[in-house]
């Protein structure tokens, strides 16, 4: 999940695009809007059109067709640009959905052209008095429930391991440092997309160098990586240190109150996925220190955590997704067992082959994670 600065845009022809699995949009007629059902956004390198931008209250499905040239994203802004559902690499010609849950208010809808910068904003109204999926349904309501437990206990192990991180690089142990940077960004990338959804926050603590905006400040987790496996020190860092920490501690206050919905819960499973074939399965993530595999596991567990949350209502819903839903999650962690090299994973330098291989397997799973949010939007 990406916030109001862009993921990496450019993804290797090694691996297979998770757009790829939704239908191509060039050839599509336009269909007419009743108001009543999906909206449809017309993407393209300088437009975001919408079909209409009222909507009733409760859970909405926009339908986005990329007709431009470069990959785009698509985002629901709450006040103060909180994401309240988002969807990415939409390559050209491409066409995703987002099916998301609106309470009455004032939301913008954005595309990002290029995943850059603040993308093109338009307003979207949202009235109407539909209840919340979780007043109505105990099931799904008890699934926040859950999920918000996981969460706490990640923002708190994320908060200490941080903490222990920030005090070797200050210190200038080097060699501690290095051990701590791929296990305390464990419980960032399990929770990315909750973290995410706070405006400018992901962005400080995890922008690599080339999603850096001009102008802008370099911070964060891979600022620090680049000195410790690049220059083999921490001088300079003790200020970048101290941000981090601020902008986690930060984070994790937030987390431990916000209120997610189940289609968030579905939605950020696939995220995290994305977030596996554009970043980690390219080597691109830590780029420095190779440490990519362990991000990849804690992406996958992270979206497996939402899975689960959601299954009571997934088997009541469509048994046959879940049993297909454990077999892939198998099927990925199968395929990181041949890197681990004790608690952890050995560097990261995989050959082309492998990792076509690996985004082979990654997109098989997000195949059907893409369906979740479809089936718990079901009445």
């Amino acid at each position: 999940m990406s916030t109001s600065l862009p993921r990496r845009a450019a993804i290797l022809g090694v691996v297979i695009s998770i757009g790829a699995l939704t239908a191509c949009a060039k050839d599509e007629p336009a269909a007419k809007d009743d108001g009543t059902g999906p909206v449809t956004v017309k993407a393209s390198d300088s437009g975001c059109d919408l079909s209409r931008r009222d909507v009733k209250s409760g859970t909405s499905t926009f339908s986005v067709a990329n007709g431009g040239s470069k990959i785009t994203e698509f985002y629901v802004y709450a006040e103060g640009d909180r994401v309240m559902g988002e969807v990415e690499n939409i390559g050209p010609g491409l066409k995703r959905d987002l099916i998301v849950e609106l309470p009455t208010g004032k939301y913008q809808a954005v595309c990002k052209p290029g995943m850059v910068g603040d993308g093109i904003r338009g307003d979207l109204t949202v009235t109407g008095d539909a209840p919340a999926q979780v007043d109505t349904d105990t099931e799904l309501k008890q699934a926040t429930s859950s999920y918000q437990r996981y969460v706490n206990s990640q923002a708190i192990a994320l908060e200490q391991k941080t903490t222990e991180f920030v005090t070797a690089v200050k210190a200038g142990d080097v060699a501690k440092a290095k051990a701590l940077f791929p296990v305390s960004r464990t419980y960032w990338e399990r929770i990315e997309p909750v973290a995410e959804s706070f405006g400018d926050l992901d962005p400080k603590i995890d922008a690599r160098v080339n999603d850096v905006e001009p102008g802008t400040e370099w911070t964060g987790y891979h600022r620090i990586e680049q000195a410790l496996w690049v220059s083999n020190s921490t001088k300079g860092m003790d200020k970048y240190a101290d941000q981090l920490l601020t902008d986690v501690k930060t984070v994790v206050a937030k987390a431990k109150v916000v209120k997610l919905t189940p289609l968030q819960l579905a939605n950020g499973a696939k995220e995290l996925l994305d977030e596996v074939a554009t970043g980690k399965v390219t080597g691109e993530e830590d780029r420095y220190s190779h440490t990519d595999l362990w991000d990849f596991q804690a992406n996958v567990e992270g979206s497996q955590a939402a899975i689960q949350a959601l299954r009571p209502a997934l088997q009541s819903r469509d048994a046959a997704l879940v049993a297909q839903l454990d077999t892939n999650f198998k099927a990925v962690f199968a395929s990181l067992d041949k890197y681990r090299d004790g608690d952890g994973f050995k560097p990261y330098t995989a050959s082309e082959a492998e990792k076509k291989a690996l985004g082979a397997v990654v997109d098989g799973l997000a195949e059907p994670v893409s369906q979740v949010a479809g089936v718990i939007a079901k009445k």
